[in-house]
């Protein structure tokens, strides 16, 4: 398997674009370990440490609502937005995952529980929703995929083990599953197992696999044909993939050649929300960093450095503006900037 490698070195490029601080959100009282823009961009909300959901706003850095508060001892690992719906009235809703296994929908702006459920036996560790909002999916501990119809919040399909010779399926915990946003029945899951699983609704076991990625957080997005990863090692961390061959396409450098520093093992990454995913933006710990990076050059455009590692990042869906958080108790927002302004 070859990656194909930058044809320009970083160093010759010009840095088109920079990073300005936009709000820092001081003292959450809690470690963050997801962050997720509203689809309208209005509220940033964070699954703490502590259990609870922070929803802040966007704009202020304002804690506008608290969710989930005092119900559980264990962290809420994972958080989505659900899709705007043709047919669905009620307007930010959330899906919350947690270590104890339970999936919850909250009704952000009136702090309702709408719906919760638990699945026995697991730790919810990642959960998204199909592009159309019709379903929802989420993987953990126990290496299964399951299925939720939005509407009914009716579990009616586990996507488990292998395809023959082809895959055997996860052989560990998952801690991201990612639905296709080209193809709404075809889904990609990553963990511990070094490898990405791509599933196809109208089967059960996985159909293929991708090796190489080891995933511990949030770490997969895919834009059109490309799937970028984030993986928690010191070395080729940052990675792009053709999802059509599963070939590796490229390995983007933390920091340049020669270049010394702790290197950075991921638990987060993510293409950023315009039509032509300008950016990836990345975080982890060792070197506790998130980075902004421009894709078509591979080029640093910013780096938020943290005390502590970073375990979440998210960019909003309105405009060039991203969140990072993780062990320490503070959100930091961010824009993406023309380096002449």
């Amino acid at each position: 398997m070859e990656a194909l490698e930058h044809t320009t070195q970083p160093s010759q490029i010009r840095v088109r674009k920079k990073i300005v601080t936009k709000i820092t959100i001081p003292d959450v009282q809690s470690e963050i370990f997801c962050l997720r823009f509203s689809p309208d961009g209005q509220f940033l909300a964070a699954g703490c440490g502590d259990g609870s959901i922070r929803v802040f706003n966007s704009q202020t850095g304002r804690l506008n609502f608290h969710l989930n508060v005092g119900t559980t001892q264990f962290p809420t690992t994972c958080i989505r937005f659900r899709p705007p719906m043709a047919n669905a009235k009620t307007r930010h809703v959330l899906l919350a995952g947690n270590c104890d296994g339970s999936v919850s929908h909250w009704h952000v702006t009136s702090s309702k529980c709408l719906h919760s459920l638990v699945e026995e036996n697991n730790q919810v560790l990642a959960l998204d929703y199909r592009p159309d909002g019709t379903k929802f999916a989420t993987v953990g501990l126990d290496r299964k995929v399951r299925i939720y119809d939005e509407a009914t919040k009716t579990h009616y399909q586990t996507l488990y083990g292998g395809h023959g010779t082809v895959t055997a399926g996860h052989s560990n915990r998952v801690f991201a599953v990612k639905f296709m946003p080209n193809d709404p029945n075809v889904m990609l899951s990553g963990g511990w197992g070094n490898t990405l699983q791509v599933w196809g609704l109208r089967v059960d076991p996985a159909v293929r696999s991708i090796y190489g990625p080891h995933i511990c957080g949030d770490a997969i997005d895919i834009h059109e044909n490309i799937v970028l990863t984030g993986s928690w090692r010191p070395q080729d961390s940052l990675q792009l993939w053709d999802f059509g061959t599963g070939r590796l396409m490229e390995t983007i450098p933390w920091r340049l050649a020669g270049v010394q520093g702790d290197p950075c093992l991921l638990y987060a990454s993510q293409f950023s929300r315009d039509p032509q995913a300008q950016f990836i933006l990345a975080g982890g710990s060792g070197a506790n960093q998130g980075k902004v990076f421009e894709r078509s050059t591979g080029q640093t455009v910013g780096t938020v450095q943290m005390s502590k590692a970073v375990f979440a990042t998210d960019f909003s869906p309105t405009g060039p503006v991203f969140a990072v958080g993780g062990a320490e108790d503070r959100i930091l927002l961010f824009d993406v900037r023309s380096a002449d302004q």
